[in-house]
Formats: C-alpha cells, structure tokens, sequence
C-alpha cells in the first residue's frame, strides 16, 4: 500500500468503482481521523492480519460508538440543556459508523460476509438519518451568509474586479434588484430548510428509538467483545488487509483520473457525480490507511476536506435551484436565487480546484 505522499510514475489502471452504498454518508462536517494521527506505521508487516490489526480497529470503533451513543443519551433527555453536546456525541457516533461500515466493506473478504453485509447495510442507514439534520442546518446557514455577502458592495462578478472600486449603472441596478429579493430568498429558504430539519430531527429521534436501531445498537456492542472473521485461513496473513486495502486506493486513483478536467463548464451539474463517488472512495481509502498503517493520513486532509466543501457547495445550489422553483414567486426573489445558485457553483469550481492543488498522488490528474 502506497504512502499518500508518494508519487506514482504510473496511470493507475481505471475500473469501475463500486456503489455509494458504502455508509460514507452525506456528512457536512470534516471527519476528523481517531487517535493522535500521526502518520507512521505501527504495524511490522508480519503482524498485519485480521486477528492482530483488523479486529482490534473493529472493536474501538464499536467502542466509540457505544459511548457516543452512552453520551448522546445523557445530554438528550429534556433536563439537559446540552443541545450541543447531543449534537457532537451524534457526530462522533456518525464517525464510528462510518469507519465500522467502511472496513466491512473493504475488508468483506476476512470477515463473515453475510454478517458484515447486513451491520453495514444497517449502519449506513442508521448513518444517513442522523446526517440529515445537520445537513440541513448546516445549508441553510451557508445560504444565508452568501445571501448577505452578495447583496453587499457588490455582486459576485464584481467582487475584486475593479481596484477603484467604481460602478457601472447596470452594476447598481442589479445591486437594488438583488437587495430587494434578497430578504424574501433568505426568508423562503428558511421556511423550505428549517422544516426540512425538523422533519429529519423528527426522523432521527424516532429512528433512535426503534427496534431497528436497538437492534443495530446490539449488533456493535457484540462487535465491541467479538469480530466474526472468515472461516478456514481467509485473514491470517498479511495479503488479506493488504491486498482490499490496495485495491481501494487503485479504486480511488482510477476515480480521480477520471475526473472533468479544470476547463469544463462550471454549470454541468452533470458532472458532480463523479466528484461525489471520488469523495466516498477516499474516505474508504483513508480508512484502510487507517487499518494498515495504524494512523491517519495526514496529507489526505486537505484533499478531503476540499470534497467535502464541493459536496456541500453542490447541495447549496440545489437547494438554491429548488427554491426558485416554488410557484408564483416574486422576480426579485427569483432573481437572487438565481444569484445564489450562480455563487455556489462557483464555490463548487473552486472547491475542485483546492482539491486538485492538494492530491498528493500529482499525475492522476495528469491523465488525458
């Protein structure tokens, strides 16, 4: 397995990348790497099975869990007034989640695979609903300042353009226009998200207190004490990390290569798809590195975070697009959303570009 700040000399060879259906949720926040994250190998090679490396990861992850879900149960009940510490003590469940969803499904192989099937299958699930919230929040937050920062000044094809700061009369007409829709937009958005939060808090509370998510819940505290491994000699030797966990990052290079290049047309949301399905294949990428390699990867962070930024960017002009759509509208209203549509997808441009100037592995973006 390569290390991420490693060069390769080499187009990686292209493959079809598999499905999303991996519990790498839509999360908006970083996903921030477990442990002191310091990149260096505490794993001699000899020792890396599933029995010395793999299930070990696998039961501190279900251990984080289980506290995260300990936690967001002391600060959740109506005498605790700690609506932030429910809300990191949901993150920190949704990290766990994730990293035990991601290693079953790149490790299959070493594992029981009709057990590791359905507890991922579960877990992304479970992932997905306590996502949705926050995301949402989260958006309506992103557009909101936007809104305020583009009905400032200037509009957002002036911003920077001129050193004088001087202003053409079509300038200020477009200004007054966006001013005066401005406030409706920020206003119709925050009827449309807000209720889409509450309606996903509403999911997650009842989520939290089904037989499914019990059912979930006792799953991982199993796991916490016992990881079903493969019958026979299937992840008694190094090969049977190593060889899922290159095949991950292989995945991952072909994903990247593949990608539009930096001169295509900003607006295609045609194109954010494989934008997406490279930001979940790194995430699983980092938590095989994470497995293997017993650490982090710091040179990933960026590159990830970058992702994470398009992600968000990509949903915030949608949402954007969406709310324009809402029948009888004023044109002032219409206009600024459409202002705003066009502002996130440049933030969605310049979110690709961060990405591209942080990938450690420089010639998969090389490729014709």
């Amino acid at each position: 397995m390569r290390r991420p700040d490693q060069q390769t000399t080499t187009r990686p060879t292209t493959g079809p990348a598999p499905g999303t259906g991996t519990g790498a949720d839509a999360d908006a926040t970083v996903d921030a790497p477990p442990g002191k994250g310091e990149d260096q190998d505490r794993h001699p090679a000899g020792d890396l099975t599933t029995e010395a490396v793999l299930a070990p990861y696998l039961r501190g992850q279900a251990a984080d869990f289980l506290r995260s879900l300990r936690l967001h149960h002391e600060h959740s009940s109506p005498a605790d007034a700690g609506g932030h510490d429910a809300a990191a003590a949901t993150r920190a469940l949704r990290r766990a989640a994730r990293r035990i969803s991601g290693s079953l499904h790149t490790f299959r192989a070493a594992l029981d695979p009709h057990w590791a099937d359905q507890l991922r299958a579960e877990l992304a699930w479970l992932s997905g609903v306590l996502a949705r919230e926050h995301a949402y929040a989260g958006r309506l937050t992103r557009l909101v300042e936007a809104l305020h920062q583009l009905s400032g000044p200037a509009l957002p094809a002036a911003r920077g353009a001129r050193a004088a700061g001087e202003t053409s009369a079509s300038d200020a007409q477009g200004r007054a226009a966006l001013g005066v829709g401005a406030a409706r937009a920020g206003a119709l958005l925050e009827r449309r998200l807000t209720l889409a939060r509450t309606r996903s808090h509403s999911a997650a509370l009842q989520a939290l207190g089904s037989s499914r998510f019990h059912a979930v819940a006792d799953a991982v505290a199993l796991l916490a004490s016992d990881v079903p491994l493969a019958a026979g000699t299937t992840g008694r030797t190094p090969e049977a990390l190593l060889e899922p966990a290159e095949r991950a990052e292989q995945r991952l290079l072909a994903a990247v290569a593949a990608l539009p290049p930096a001169d295509t047309e900003p607006y295609n949301e045609a194109q954010d798809a494989a934008w997406h399905q490279a930001r979940l294949l790194l995430r699983l990428h980092r938590y095989a590195h994470e497995v293997v390699l017993g650490a982090a990867a710091p040179a990933l962070a960026s590159c990830g975070h970058a992702l994470d930024l398009h992600r968000d960017a990509v949903e915030a002009a949608a949402a954007a697009a969406a709310a324009a759509r809402t029948p009888r509208i004023a044109p002032a209203t219409a206009y600024a959303l459409g202002v705003l549509h066009a502002d996130q997808r440049h933030e969605v441009e310049a979110a690709r570009a961060v990405f591209r100037e942080t990938w450690p592995y420089a010639t998969a973006l090389t490729a014709p």
